[in-house]
């Protein structure tokens, strides 16, 4: 029969030499109540994103044979899936050890995940910076290249351009013709009819007027320069 009891206080003592610093023992009864602070930073200098987060082991009546109670108590720069994801992975590492102690093997397993969680943040930030980078190129490559012409939209547009074309050449035409006035001389040019317009006022040979010459010839005698005297008393 398995003396649960014995195990448990075993593992206690082990563990409380390899994590004389980290651990914290809450309770000791009806069972052992533990605390472990852990860091993804274990043996270098914390960083800005150091992770750290404080385990709290529980026993149970038959631990080893059965998973521990296992929650994170306090977190710094954990987030909540990655709890989420932290909390899974921890019972799934408490199931694969079932049937021997396995703190040790849970808080090495963890140490190891807050090293890799930080590393895949690091790659989600670089991630994102790289694919606004790429966005940036893309609009800046867009305006520098312009719309990429193919047989659709070029026809499309060749469609536009002649209406639009068409359109504008039909409104000058029609300006044209209402704002243009002939002239004087392009009347003339343009009527034949008014080339004979002053003949048909000379006179025609059944039409003509005999001037008598006799009433002409006298007019060189006159003295054209001679004043007239003009009596007073006529007026």
């Amino acid at each position: 029969m398995t003396d649960y009891k014995e195990e448990q206080n075993n593992e206690i003592e082990a563990l409380q030499s390899i994590y004389s610093e980290e651990l914290e023992v809450i309770e000791t009864e009806p069972y052992y109540v533990f605390a472990l602070e852990l860091s993804s930073a274990a043996g270098e200098e914390p960083q800005d994103d150091t992770i750290t987060c404080t385990l709290q082991f529980t026993y149970t009546p038959k631990y080893p044979d059965e998973s521990p109670q296992i929650e994170i108590t306090e977190s710094e720069n954990l987030d909540f899936d990655q709890t989420k994801e932290l909390n899974r992975f921890m019972r799934e590492t408490a199931e694969e050890n079932l049937g021997m102690v396995m703190v040790f093997t849970i808080v090495s397993a963890v140490q190891e995940k807050l090293g890799n969680l930080i590393e895949e943040a690091k790659e989600k930030i670089l991630q994102e910076k790289e694919r606004k980078l790429k966005e940036e190129e893309e609009i800046a490559f867009k305006k520098f290249q312009g719309t990429r012409v193919t047989i659709e939209n070029f026809l499309a547009w060749k469609a536009k351009f002649d209406a639009e074309m068409a359109e504008l050449k039909q409104k000058k035409q029609s300006k044209e013709s209402s704002s243009k006035k002939k002239t004087g001389r392009q009347l003339f040019l343009e009527d034949q009819s008014l080339n004979e317009s002053d003949i048909n006022f000379l006179p025609s040979e059944e039409n003509a007027v005999e001037v008598d010459e006799s009433l002409f010839q006298d007019l060189d005698d006159l003295d054209l320069d001679e004043e007239l005297d003009i009596d007073d008393d006529d007026d």
